[in-house]
Parts: C-alpha cells; structure tokens; sequence
C-alpha cells in the first residue's frame, strides 16, 4: 500500500513536470525549434555549391596570354590591373594572387603565404599555366566528384546538432529551472511535503528522457524529409543513445544547480562546462583535427562520446552493441553525476 501511494505521487509529480514544461513556450522552443532552426541555417551554409573562384590580379599588357589561359580553366577570376594597383588588391583581400609575366616569359607570384586561399591559387595558376606553356603530365588522372547523400558536411552535421541540443536541453533545461525554482520558494514549499528528494530528482530526468525521444525523432524526420540526410542505422538504437545523453546532461544540470542560489551562478557554472565541450566535442568539425597529446581527453568527455554513437549509428549504420566504449563513458558521468547531486541537493 505505501509503495503503491509512492508510485501514483511520483506519477502525479511526472504529470505536473511535463505540464509545466509544455507551458513554458520558450522551453519549447528552445528544445524542439531552435535545434531545427539552426539545421536549417547551417544547410544553407553550407549546401552543395561550386567551388568557389580564386581571385587573381595580372599585371603589364605582356600577361594577356597569361590572362586567357587562367579563364579558359575556369578556375580564375582574373582582373588586369598596374603593378602598384594589384599590390594594394592584394594587401586588402580583394585578390589573393598577384601574377607577374617577366619580359623572359617567365613568371613571378606574389602571395601572402599566411592564407590558405593564396597558396591554393598559387599551386592551381602555375599548373594552369605550366600546361598551356607545353607541359605534359606523366601521369594519367581520373576526378570523381563524390556528392550523394551520407557524404556532404551536412550529413556530418546532423549526429552534432542532435548532440548539441540534448546537452544543452539537459543541462539548462534542468539546471536552470532548479535554481527558478529555488529563488522563487518553491523547493522550499516541497521541503514541506512527505515527498523524497530522490523521487523529485527522478522526475526531473524522467521528463528529459522524455523529451528526448521527441527531440531526437523531430530533428532525425525533418533532416530525412528536408535535407535528405540518410538514416543508415536502427532508429531504436538512436532512440537509446538519445535517451542515455539527456539522462547523462540531466544528472550533469542537476549537479550544477544542486546549490546554486542566482541564476548568474548557474550560468556561469554551465557556459564553464558547456562552451568547452561545443568546441571540441566534434560537434562541427572531427576530434581529430586537435593535437594527438589531447585527444584522449577529448574522447572522455560527454558529449564527445554522445556524438561518437549517435555519429555511427545514425551515419555509420554500426549496431549498438559496437558503441560500448562510449556508451560505458556515457553510463559512467551519468551515473556519477547523479548520485553526486543527490548527495549534495539543497531544498533552499
């Protein structure tokens, strides 16, 4: 008979917890638009286009040879411009080589060796040129433009927004309202009611498994529809990793505001852990792309590993049960950080 009054008030404590989230319209949002609104704006960014055009400057009426050889590729914005003029382009950014013809047909760079941009224009102008002056390649080359599905950045991105938004639905969706919670009295007024601090706890997590599964499904079904984003693996094994990441952040929200008293405390606390890992959890580009010395750090964090399952179940096709190194991570700051915010939890 206890257990059974126990179990209908954490049930009645559910209800009121998703009851009061769904009203809170910029929790929706937050939650369930704005991880879509930022798919979108990045799809745009970064959307399958040509490449772009190196900008070029040629100087002295002897580079008109120069001049059609570099447009016949294709490759080249080429502007005609003085001596004096072409530097000052180049100092400003307008162009990113500056090409010489010498009065001996040969040829003189001037770059700026800092800029990716200009040493690329470099490298594909000298070919360009070196072939329309005689120069035969000794080598046959094939080009395959690669551009189906599963292999844009877009379909990269997609596991890290999903990532990103259930760190950021579990920690401030959590964390935040705690500390509300706190400075309006309200915890205090629980304190008053037979009702335990695990099971208050629990129901904060319950309703961000919840609206995990919401999450996860609405971003993975738009990403389908809208940006043909292909779906390899099982949804069910998203569906888990998904739950498991905003069960992980929620214990990590609650640890956070387990005493904090401002909301400017709870802020800071969260940008401290949060901001880091957005950088350099591989949420926009690969882990890989950071120093050796620090990647296995990298690789114990949370969310990295959150990324790392969802990035190989939903792109990779792989089974769940090949994700057990970053699932036991997962499991581990999960289990961690719950216990040590119900140790820690103040009602006031």
């Amino acid at each position: 008979m206890r257990s059974s009054s126990r179990a209908r008030a954490f049930v009645a404590l559910c209800d009121a917890r998703f009851r009061e989230f769904f009203r809170e319209s910029e929790a929706v949002f937050w939650t369930f638009v704005f991880p879509v609104v930022l798919t979108v704006v990045l799809a745009l960014a970064f959307r399958n286009r040509p490449v772009e055009t190196h900008k070029v400057a040629v100087t002295s009426a002897a580079g008109s040879k120069v001049e059609q050889a570099l447009k016949a590729s294709g490759r080249f914005d080429v502007r005609s411009e003085d001596r004096d003029t072409a530097y000052q382009s180049l100092r400003t950014g307008k162009v990113a080589l500056v090409i010489l013809p010498q009065p001996d047909a040969a040829l003189e760079f001037r770059l700026d060796p800092t800029r990716d941009e200009s040493v690329l224009a470099r490298h594909e102008a000298d070919a360009v040129l070196q072939r329309a002056a005689g120069r035969s390649d000794p080598l046959p080359v094939k080009t395959t433009e690669v551009q189906e599905p599963g292999s844009r950045y877009i379909d990269f991105l997609i596991p890290g927004l999903l990532g990103l938004g259930l760190m950021n639905g579990g920690m401030w969706g959590v964390g935040f309202h705690l500390v509300d919670m706190r400075i309006k009295r309200l915890l205090k007024r629980l304190l008053a009611t037979p009702m335990r601090r695990g099971d208050f706890l629990l129901a904060q997590m319950t309703l961000r498994v919840a609206a995990s599964f919401i999450e996860v499904g609405f971003l993975l079904v738009f990403a389908r529809l809208a940006l043909k984003v292909p779906i390899r693996g099982s949804l069910l094994a998203a569906f888990a990793v998904g739950a498991l990441g905003a069960l992980v952040f929620g214990g990590l929200g609650l640890l956070l505001a387990s005493r904090a008293q401002r909301i400017e405390t709870v802020m800071g606390l969260m940008n401290v852990v949060t901001l880091p890992m957005t950088i350099g959890s591989g949420v926009f580009f690969s882990v890989e792309r950071f120093p050796a010395v620090v990647q296995p750090a990298i690789r114990l964090l949370p969310l990295t590993a959150l990324i790392d399952a969802l990035r190989a179940v939903i792109s990779e096709g792989a089974p769940l049960v090949s994700q057990a190194t970053p699932l036991l991570i997962l499991s581990a700051w999960g289990v961690v950080s719950f216990a040590v915010a119900l140790k820690l939890f103040r009602w006031s």
